[in-house]
């Protein structure tokens, strides 16, 4: 297929652009670039520069490109951040969306494979969460995911819109032979910060919070490897058919708290890894892991990391070698 990638300059989105090129699809990567990074869109992929927010830009590129499908990973993704700018994330999460599904309305492509966030859950009744389950965010980020996921129902019985909403847990880890991986600036990912206090490049890493109702008191996620991800998206697409709604748990099935991560990098690294113990961020949930059953079910999806410490060494293997990460940020 011809695939669109927006936000595929992004963590997620180029490790999701390479596995298509691997299955043998074209690929032509939409991003403005200011979280992304023009290093990690590899050939043979084509970058394309610009805002989902300009429509004769974004109108020509549907026009030139005669795409089969999308896949939308262009979206702000901080939690606290989005408590602090609200606007901003309904501005960059919603409303670009918004101009996005509308260019393809234009052009008549009714495929898409939406990068959306277990976060839209909120605090489950139980573990672990099932795509049936209440949906109740608790954020400003989690509710602009939520009303895009709207926004694609809609669609699909309007215009006949095919989607498959994929709802990640945690995304770690870096490409198998370490060419990309993660590097946001600031980072506020657990495993990345991590690794800079054993890179020398931080003191000490900080814990927020440590009373939550957890075995030790740290928050529990369930933490994907990003190629895991990039093939279940890849796997998605061909799911994407025009008029049919598809929403997906994507995870491994387990948790491991903010400590236990912190232990696995001290054994990937040899690294002692101080810390420092702060109070909770607005809008963390306790505990968040996944029932991926569904998509093991219907598209065959399995997780090959499954295990943290492989996770959090592919990571260390990036940082490790690209301690700058691309190279094009001020250091």
């Amino acid at each position: 297929m011809r695939v669109l990638v927006t936000g595929g300059a992004g963590y997620i989105g180029s490790h999701c652009v390479r596995a298509l090129c691997a299955a043998g699809h074209e690929v032509t990567v939409f991003d403005d670039l200011s979280a992304g990074h023009a290093a990690a869109v590899q050939a043979p992929a084509e970058l394309i520069v610009g805002s989902l927010g300009d429509r004769p830009h974004l109108d020509a590129v549907f026009s030139a490109g005669r795409f089969d499908a999308v896949m939308h990973f262009a979206a702000s993704i901080e939690v606290g951040e989005s408590v602090r700018t609200p606007l901003r994330y309904y501005q960059n999460n919603v409303a670009n969306s918004i101009s996005l599904l509308m260019a393809m309305e234009r052009a008549a492509v009714r495929r898409m494979v939406y990068s959306s966030t277990c976060a839209v859950y909120g605090i489950p009744p139980r573990t672990p969460i099932t795509e049936d389950m209440p949906l109740s965010p608790q954020s400003p980020y989690a509710r602009a995911k939520l009303a895009v996921e709207w926004a694609l129902v809609d669609s699909a019985a309007a215009w006949g819109l095919g989607f498959v909403a994929m709802r990640y847990f945690n995304a770690a880890g870096a490409s198998g032979d370490a060419a990309i991986g993660e590097d946001h600036d600031p980072e506020t990912h657990l495993v990345p910060n991590v690794l800079r206090v054993a890179l020398g490049q931080a003191r000490r890493v900080q814990v927020f919070g440590t009373s939550h109702p957890t075995p030790d008191g740290t928050c529990i996620r369930d933490y994907v490897h990003v190629d895991d991800l990039a093939d279940a998206h890849v796997r998605a697409l061909p799911a994407a058919e025009p008029g049919v709604v598809r929403f997906y748990n994507c995870g491994t099935g387990r948790g491991a708290s903010v400590r236990e991560v912190i232990d696995a990098c001290r054994r990937v690294t040899g690294h002692a890894i101080p810390t420092e113990d702060c109070p909770p961020r607005a809008g963390d949930v306790p505990v968040l892991f996944a029932d991926a059953s569904r998509l093991h079910r219907e598209l065959g999806w399995r997780p090959t990391y499954e295990d943290v410490d492989r996770i959090i060494a592919s990571a260390w293997e990036w940082h490790r070698t690209h301690p700058n990460g691309f190279g094009d940020r001020a250091v």
